[in-house]
């Protein structure tokens, strides 16, 4: 049996050797996902988003809550609320996992049914006080479809944009600025097709308008192999603070009236209409059994809805949706 055993060992040796292109192949980092780097990351992402949010809030901090979900996985949610920046905040991270995909998720994918399926991702809002300071969303995401005897697929998405109520152009130029700097790190044809995307994707139909001034999305994202798409996942993660936080620090202390507060909740209800008519995020929590509270944390605590609204003609709140909204090249 030692005999056979060497031989079996040498012949398996021989074999590898031989067929290093293919072994290659079968064992490269790209052709099985790395999920427990993914998972790392997007846990030490909520960490280092938090606390440097919470720099903004001397007295208040960000409350934890654990979730497990009954059919596979869970996360934790971090709320901070009431600050003096920060009305509202959420800042997730979920892993969830089952044995069916959601019809979500294959809508766009029919070939998927029937796979058993992983995901994983971080995702945030940020709601002020202040009507001067955009409300802010990021999400950055990773799944991974299986079936026995197949090959496993796999994808990363995400993005951030931005949604002011009383715009500023240099904060625009700056939030888009970054992602263009984030995005030409790795192929300068990502920019535009990535904030198209964005713009396309936070349209709100029935409105005939944009919720805001865009950023960055992106799904379906493994065309150049795992490294690639996760190192590039990663990059657009770590730019969020990059992007949001030098607006923050600028207009925090700007005085605003009662007249510029009822408009932040008018525009609220805007937000609120995206979420829950069109956004797929909600729709995938909702349909894969999510923790509820954590899926709909992206709401806004207070919101405003006003009967055929129409701002004054050359006020700052027609300027929104005059000069702002309307999608263009920052």
């Amino acid at each position: 049996k030692c005999i056979h055993g060497r031989l079996f060992v040498k012949a398996f040796n021989y074999y590898l050797f031989k067929n290093l292109h293919i072994m290659s192949t079968i064992l490269s980092p790209d052709h099985y996902p790395n999920k427990v780097a993914v998972k790392q990351y997007l846990l030490s992402l909520q960490d280092s988003i938090c606390k440097s949010l919470e720099t903004l809030e001397p007295e208040k901090k960000f409350i934890e809550d654990s979730w497990v979900r009954a059919e596979g996985g869970g996360g934790r949610s971090r709320v901070l609320v009431d600050g003096k920046v920060i009305e509202k905040g959420g800042v997730n991270f979920s892993h969830v996992y089952g044995a069916q995909m959601p019809p979500s998720a294959t809508a766009n994918r029919p070939a998927l049914a029937g796979r058993c399926f992983e995901a994983m991702g971080g995702s945030l809002v940020i709601h002020p006080n202040n009507p001067f300071v955009p409300t802010s969303h990021m999400n950055v995401r990773f799944f991974l479809a299986e079936k026995e005897g197949e090959e496993p697929v796999w994808w990363f998405g995400g993005g951030y944009d931005l949604t002011p109520c009383y715009a500023d152009k240099d904060d625009c130029v700056h939030w888009h600025k970054t992602a263009k700097a984030t995005c030409d790190h790795y192929d300068v044809d990502y920019y535009p097709r990535f904030k198209k995307w964005c713009d396309d994707y936070f349209y709100l139909k029935h409105r005939d308008e944009a919720r805001g001034i865009g950023g960055l999305f992106f799904d379906d994202f493994n065309k150049r192999g795992f490294e690639h798409s996760f190192n590039f996942l990663k990059s657009i993660g770590d730019s969020y603070l990059t992007a949001y936080m030098p607006i923050i620090l600028k207009r925090q202390g700007i005085p605003f009236s009662e007249r510029e507060r009822e408009f932040q909740l008018y525009r609220r209800g805007r937000y609120v209409e995206f979420n829950l008519v069109f956004d797929r995020g909600t729709l995938f929590g909702l349909q894969t059994g999510g923790r509820t509270e954590s899926i709909l944390m992206s709401l806004p605590p207070l919101v405003r809805w006003i009967y055929n609204y129409q701002p004054l003609a050359g006020s700052n709140e027609a300027l929104l949706t005059e000069d702002f909204l309307p999608i263009q090249n920052w």
